[in-house]
């Protein structure tokens, strides 16, 4: 059968890597995960009771927005987190953040447009766009602006703009003040703003700030995957301007009727889990510790200040200029699955490599361990 220009994107190399490492797995052998940015620890106790109690229940189909109640907790997180007012009429639960990019993109942008975002960046974002027939269009960050666009940097002719921190792959993140000053530099250009937040709730120094802080008019993207511990649970949510809502609303109805019944339900129980959420961010906090001690020791010593989410991004360049090739000797010499730089920034990619320290503490040491053993010997 005929195929459309549009679906042939590009892969998702981590999820290739992840492949790859189940395969040496399936052989015998053990494999340290340092390429996705996946917790190791389960869903919230609280989430998990209140989703085996509703199980009892018939769950169905949802309002198309997701359920009242969630909608009210994650307005009310808001206030908790950042002393925003928010109506929950504008929380928009999604099936996973995937899908409110998906609800986003269709309902800013038509067929053709134009849409910037930060190189490095999470991947997904171009191939959404492109299965979608719009334009990514990279921004080509620099370490010393911790690999966050500048707003000199906005390019023309652009229909919108993506920001994402604490960022994917550098875990830096944006202040108040250069969220606004982006936020001014978009409006001035007519660009929709959006803004990827998944990642907070986990930052090592000060707090992250939302993009509601400094502005009504963006559409503020979040999910339960990653403070929360819940990825495979896919349930996300989206914050949306007023008049917007209607637009999304039948959008969601047809694109999705609406987001997994069981996943809501865990999903507000784990509202009220920050203590656990709280305590694996310790962990991460430890991981982190260890990654800013031991990558320099095995040699790898360029790397953006890891800020928040849990990734460290290093330039490899004086190692090598193939990342891809690179990875795959790791895994293969090592043990130790790491992702190639190439899918997060496609022109200079191949000369960086994204380590993800989300997994158990002892976890990391070992994959430490091994790294400077594999470097030593190369």
């Amino acid at each position: 059968m005929r195929k459309s220009l549009r679906g042939q994107v590009d892969p998702f190399i981590v999820m290739d890597v992840m492949e790859a490492a189940a395969r040496a797995e399936a052989k015998g052998r053990h494999i340290i995960h340092m390429e996705v940015g996946q917790p190791s620890t389960p869903a919230p106790e609280g989430a998990r009771r209140a989703l085996a109690a509703a199980l009892e229940q018939p769950l169905g189909y949802t309002v198309a927005l997701g359920l009242p109640a969630l909608r009210q907790g994650i307005a009310d997180l808001y206030r908790r987190w950042y002393g925003v007012d928010l109506d929950p009429a504008r929380v928009v639960v999604t099936p996973g953040s995937s899908g409110a990019f998906i609800l986003a993109f269709s309902a800013l942008f038509d067929a053709g447009d134009r849409v910037a975002m930060g190189y490095p960046g999470y991947p997904s974002y171009r191939q959404i766009l492109r299965a979608m027939s719009l334009e990514p269009v990279g921004i080509p960050t620099r370490p010393e602006d911790r690999y966050q666009p500048r707003p000199a940097d906005l390019p023309d002719g652009c229909a919108g703009l993506i920001l994402a921190s604490p960022g994917n792959p550098s875990g830096t993140v944006l202040r108040a003040d250069e969220l606004r000053a982006l936020s001014d530099a978009a409006q001035a250009k007519g660009m929709a703003l959006i803004s990827d937040e998944i990642y907070h709730g986990l930052s090592y120094a000060d707090r992250c700030h939302s993009a509601l802080e400094v502005t009504d008019e963006v559409f503020v993207i979040n999910s339960f995957s990653k403070y929360f511990s819940m990825t495979g649970w896919r349930v996300g949510w989206m914050v949306v301007p007023p008049d917007h809502v209607r637009t999304v609303e039948r959008l969601a109805q047809n694109l999705f009727i609406c987001p997994p019944h069981a996943s809501q339900v865990a999903a507000l129980a784990a509202l009220d889990c920050t203590g656990e959420a709280d305590a694996n961010l310790a962990v991460y906090a430890e991981n982190r510790r260890l990654m800013l001690d031991g990558l320099p020791r095995a040699g790898f010593h360029r790397i953006a200040p890891p800020e928040g989410a849990f990734y460290i991004y290093a330039d490899v360049s004086d190692l090598t200029d193939n990342s891809l090739n690179f990875a795959a000797e790791i895994l293969e010499k090592a043990g130790v699955a790491v992702t190639p730089g190439l899918d997060f920034d496609p022109e200079r990619g191949a000369r960086t490599l994204r380590f993800s320290y989300a997994r158990a503490t002892a976890d990391i040491a070992e994959g430490l361990r091994r790294l400077a053993e594999f470097m030593a010997a190369r």
